[in-house]
Order: C-alpha cells, then structure tokens, then sequence
C-alpha cells in the first residue's frame, strides 16, 4: 500500500488543521499519491478528493439532562454531599442576602415617606436583631405598627376631649359654687344689717 504521508502533511498545512482531520479519499489513493506540492494539495481539495473534516464536539446533551433534573432537586442526596451544609451554602452569606433585602426596603419606604426616619430606626434595628424573616414580613410589621400608632393617637385625642370636657365641668361647678357662695354671704350679711337695725 502507498505511504500518505507527505500528502497528509502538506494537506494539513494548506488547510491549516490536524493531520487526524484530513480525510483523503480511500478510492482515489493513486491520484493522491501523485500529488507532492501544495499547489497540487490545493486542487485535490477544491475537487474533494481531500476533505477538512470537522471538529469532533463532545455533545452536552446528557449535561443539560443532569443540570435540569439537579435544578429539580435530584441527584442532591447524602451520598453526593461533600462539606458541612454552612461549607455547601454559608449562613453568612444566606443572612447577608436577607439583610440586603430587607434593609433595602427600609430605605424605599423612607424614601416613599411611608414611615418617618423613627419608624425607619425602630424596623431597621429589629431586622439587624433577626425580628423578621421575610420581606412579607416585615411589610405586615411595619403596617401593623402603622395601625397600632393610628389607633393609639385616637385613643389619646379622645382621651384629650374627655379630660378637656371634664375640666369644663369642673370649672364650671367651681363658679357655680362661687357664685352660690358669693350669694349666701350677701344674703346673711343684708339679714345681719336688718337685725341691726331693728
């Protein structure tokens, strides 16, 4: 059999590739063989008695098949784990993204001026001391509070109109009994005078 050779070398340079990627025609062998420059490789090519072949990709099919079925939860039993849970996800981590979160809609409601910078310093210590879980949470909270302090001033503006209302009553029973007073004395003093004068 004939030595390829030289051919598949200069092959593999003029289309600028592998040696293992030049196929040359098996049928063709003796009009290959012939051919012993690059000018002559070239003209092979161009009527396809030598080809480029294309690279050989390992498929990611089965990849894709087992990342889909670990986003679902599979293929994470103990038997795969490898690390403490804190080493596989670290709870600092976990708290520094809760915190984020919640911090960040602290500052969207100052912003909004849906809480005072009060309120905005009572929730933003009770999430720094792990009071709320969530972001639902913490809305709840936040609106809860919001209520509470409504019904609370309501509470003491009507608690304002009772003792005002209660003062002017009293007020009004200390004329009267003044008033009484002032009457009496006279009474006694114009009857004190009619005595005298008899």
């Amino acid at each position: 059999m004939v030595s390829l050779k030289l051919q598949r070398r200069l092959a593999a340079s003029v289309l600028r590739c592998g040696k293992n990627r030049v196929w040359l025609d098996p049928n063709e062998i003796s009009e290959i063989s012939l051919a012993n420059s690059r000018a002559s490789i070239r003209k092979l090519y161009r009527n396809g008695l030598i080809i480029k072949q294309p690279v050989v990709i390992r498929s990611r099919e089965r990849i894709r098949k087992r990342h889909e079925a670990r986003c679902r939860g599979r293929h994470r039993g103990l038997g795969r784990r490898h690390g403490t849970a804190n080493a596989r996800m670290p709870e600092k981590l976990v708290w520094m993204r809760r915190i984020r979160v919640l911090r960040r809609l602290l500052k969207k409601f100052r912003a909004q001026k849906k809480i005072d910078k009060h309120v905005y310093h009572n929730f933003y210590m009770k999430v720094k001391g792990n009071v709320f879980k969530n972001k639902r949470l913490l809305i709840e909270g936040i609106y809860k509070f919001k209520e509470d302090s409504l019904k609370l001033k309501t509470l003491e503006e009507q608690a304002k109109v009772v003792t005002k209302r209660s003062k002017e009553i009293r007020e009004n029973r200390i004329k009267k009994q003044e008033v009484t007073a002032e009457l009496i004395q006279k009474a006694k003093k114009v009857i004190s005078d009619q005595g005298d004068n008899q």
